[in-house]
C-alpha cells in the first residue's frame, strides 16, 4: 500500500497521530529531502530508513517504488513540508501505482495552500493554483495569462523573489488587491494585505523572510458584468 503522508509546514505540533503511526509502520519511507525528513523522524522517534524521491531521482525511483509495492511492501511518501503531490513530482508515483491497481491512501494533514486560504479573509470558492512561477523561461507569458483569470490566483514564492513578483503582478494585473501570508504556523507568522502598490512600498522599506503564499484577488469582473447587463436592460 502507498501512503501519501502530510507533514508539518513549520510547527511540529501539526503532525497527526495517524501520520506518526503510518511512518513508524511503513516498510520504506521516500522523501523529497532525506535530511529534512530525518529531523522530523528523529523528533517523533521514528527509526525507519529514508530514501530520496524528488525531481532528480524520480526517473528510477518510480520503478523501484512500484516493484516494492507489488512485493507487498507498505511505503510512505512525504515531501519537505505539507501535503505531497501538490507542488512536487509525487503525483507521478501515485499515477504509476494506480495504473497497477495498487491501493493509494491519503494521510491528510497540513497544506500551505489551504492554511493560507483559511486566513486570507477573501472568498476562496474559486481559485487558480499555480505553485511556484517559472524563474525565467515562460514567466512573462504565464503572468499575462494569469492576469486574465476570473478566479483568485494562488502562488508559492520565496523571500528572495517576492518583491519582484509583486512588481510583476502590479505590471501585468494592475494595482490588484493581494495577500501575502508568510511563515505559516511558525513564530513569525504574518498576514500582509493591500493593493500591489502599497505592498511594493512596504516590501522595499521592510524586506520579509520565510516561505510565502501569495494570493491575488480576482478583479471585480462579475460586478462589472452585472452593471453592463443592467444598462442593457434599461
Amino acid at each position: 500500500m502507498l501512503y501519501i503522508v502530510a507533514t508539518p509546514i513549520g510547527n511540529l505540533e501539526d503532525m497527526t497521530y495517524r501520520g506518526v503511526r503510518i511512518l513508524k509502520e511503513a516498510d520504506y519511507i521516500f522523501a523529497e529531502d532525506t535530511r529534512v525528513t530525518k529531523k522530523l523522524l528523529n523528533h517523533f522517534e521514528i527509526e525507519n530508513i529514508v530514501y530520496r524521491y524528488d525531481e532528480h531521482t524520480k526517473g528510477h525511483q518510480v520503478d523501484n517504488i512500484i516493484n516494492l509495492l507489488l512485493e507487498g511492501k507498505d511505503i510512505a511518501l512525504v515531501t519537505d513540508a505539507g501535503t505531497p503531490c501538490i507542488s512536487d513530482p509525487g503525483y507521478e508515483v501515485v499515477d504509476a501505482a494506480l495504473n497497477k491497481d495498487i491501493k493509494v491512501v491519503p494521510v491528510a494533514g497540513v497544506s500551505a495552500l489551504t492554511a493560507a486560504a483559511s486566513v486570507a479573509g477573501i472568498s476562496m470558492k474559486r481559485i487558480a493554483f499555480e505553485g511556484f512561477l517559472p524563474k525565467k523561461k515562460g514567466r512573462q507569458t504565464l503572468l499575462k495569462e494569469l492576469a486574465k483569470e476570473e478566479r483568485v490566483v494562488v502562488l508559492y514564492e520565496s523571500p528572495h523573489r517576492i518583491l519582484k513578483t509583486v512588481k510583476e503582478v502590479n505590471e501585468y494585473f494592475g494595482d490588484r488587491y493581494v495577500i501575502i501570508i508568510r511563515e505559516i504556523t511558525k513564530m513569525y507568522e504574518e498576514i500582509i494585505r493591500g493593493k500591489t502598490s502599497e505592498i511594493i512600498e512596504r516590501l522595499e522599506a521592510n524586506p520579509i523572510k520565510g516561505e510565502i503564499v501569495l494570493l491575488i484577488k480576482e478583479e471585480e469582473i462579475t460586478k462589472k458584468r452585472e452593471k453592463v447587463n443592467k444598462y442593457a436592460r434599461d
